[in-house]
């Protein structure tokens, strides 16, 4: 195969060359072509991120009579792999600033996109919801619904600081991404990006066998205090409303996100993770106090993230030529 595709790319290039039209059995080796520089043009991050499109999209197949939209989100999946395969060899074959950057920085939209998909198949495989499980873990390790206790301390000051400490998840990974991009630091930069989806994708799988709505929804009932605030959590409020994601709670995606970049901050750049810190700890303890999550989810989102930045650098060391290049 890779003989016939050698060729096929030769005679596609003097094709293009004399300005013949490409004669219709020459159709499947240009593909054949095609599909071969796509391919080498992708880095670590776009095998784990496809990985993770097609090991979805298989799951979706399986269980598709439990998903209406079925058909939808599988070609969607189709859509988004020849969107990065078609970014990935353009980017290597021209040295087009604007691509470049699209290539370098099309991970956050990535993490997004797939992170609100979960709103729409967290019940691919499972109907209900399995929070009675985290529920009686927190119960044991804390002796309290977590959540509900911490509704003592509510003020108004205080909502809204942890709601500040929230929203530093949306910063970290973009401010250290920008610094290694700056500096040109390409196999730091993509180490990091690398890391965070094997993270994010092993959430993204485990939210979709294990189904968890999160303490905002299951223990509303017991959430007697509202967390009423200033401008920021005015702000949290308008965010949640147009992108929360009912599910998907189990790990904690914002911890396990954040931890891959705080740790990749301790690898690269030791100075931003002691001002990392402290905003990535009040940002744990705001997960659980805004109600978004469990302590359980907190633990799992850390070992997540963990095991994610791990696996980030060990497949950058298979296909770090790639990366770099592209």
């Amino acid at each position: 195969m890779s003989g016939n595709c050698q060729t096929a790319r030769c005679e596609t290039r003097a094709d293009a060359l004399s300005g013949e039209s490409l004669l219709p059995g020459k159709a499947g080796t240009k593909i054949c072509a095609w599909w071969q520089e796509a391919i080498e043009a992708c880095g670590a991050f776009e095998w784990v991120a496809l990985s993770y499109l097609w090991i979805s999209g298989a799951m979706i197949a399986v269980f598709h009579r439990n998903l209406t939209a079925a058909p939808l989100h599988l070609g969607l999946r189709v859509l988004i792999t020849a969107a990065i395969l078609w970014m990935c060899r353009s980017a290597r074959q021209r040295p087009d600033r604007v691509l470049q950057f699209a290539r370098h920085w099309y991970p956050q939209a990535f993490f997004l996109l797939c992170f609100e998909e979960l709103h729409h198949i967290v019940h691919l495989i499972f109907p209900g919801w399995f929070d009675r499980y985290l529920i009686a873990f927190d119960f044991r390790l804390v002796g309290v619904n977590p959540t509900v206790w911490l509704q003592q301390f509510a003020r108004p000051a205080l909502n809204d600081f942890m709601q500040i400490a929230y929203l530093t998840y949306f910063f970290y990974l973009i401010v250290l991404g920008a610094i290694l991009y700056g500096r040109k630091e390409e196999h730091a930069f993509w180490t990091v990006m690398t890391g965070s989806i094997a993270a994010y994708s092993m959430g993204y799988l485990i939210a979709l066998v294990f189904p968890i709505e999160s303490p905002y929804h299951s223990l509303r009932a017991l959430h007697t205090v509202e967390l009423h605030g200033g401008f920021f959590t005015s702000l949290m409020g308008v965010i949640e409303r147009f992108g929360r994601v009912h599910g998907a709670a189990f790990p904690s995606l914002h911890v396990c996100g954040s931890f891959v970049a705080v740790l990749g901050a301790w690898r690269y750049r030791r100075w931003l993770f002691w001002v990392y810190l402290p905003f990535f700890v009040c940002m744990m303890v705001a997960t659980v106090y805004g109600r978004y999550h469990y302590i359980a989810d907190v633990l799992a989102g850390l070992v997540t993230g963990a095991i994610g930045y791990w696996l980030g650098e060990k497949l950058m060391r298979v296909r770090s030529r790639y990366a770099v290049e592209g």
